[in-house]
């Protein structure tokens, strides 16, 4: 099911929202949607050519329905140059590319960008975090900057 959520837009106008390439069901639930991993794709908003494609659960069941569940804290990260690299703009370490709630109020799923200049290699970490406690698991993939059709 390919939806963006109107109350995360309406409170997060300027957050970058991922379009969901596709999904498979884990768990069947009786009422509301099954549990599922979902696939989404973000292009890095400052540099043109990076795609990110992030795997991750969602909770189904009449609250993940309600968008009032908890989001198991586990994502799997790949990004690919898909054309010429160009920096839009500085770039700063740890700086946040992607961010989405993964529970009504305390949780977030966010992506944060290195650059690795010694390598020139552009590295993009996923993590949970939560207001009193964060999670350890994350993932992380890198991408060399590479000439792209010269």
């Amino acid at each position: 099911m390919r939806r963006v959520s109107w109350l995360l837009a309406a409170l997060l106008p300027s957050q970058l929202l991922a379009e969901e390439i596709g999904e498979v069901s884990t768990v069947f639930k009786w009422f509301g949607p099954n549990d599922r991993i979902v696939v989404e794709a973000f292009d890095d908003p400052k540099v043109e050519g990076v795609t990110c494609y992030l795997s991750r659960p969602r909770t189904g069941g009449v609250k993940g329905g309600l968008g009032l569940a908890e989001d198991r804290a586990e994502a799997s990260i790949a990004c690919r140059q898909v054309g010429k690299i160009r920096f839009r703009e500085e770039l700063k370490d740890g700086e946040v590319v992607f961010k989405e709630r993964t529970s009504l109020v305390f949780k977030s799923m966010q992506v944060v960008r290195f650059f690795d200049e010694k390598r020139n290699t552009l590295v993009y970490l996923v993590y949970s975090d939560r207001v009193i406690e964060g999670s350890p698991q994350n993932a992380v993939t890198a991408i060399p900057i590479l000439p792209w059709g010269e």
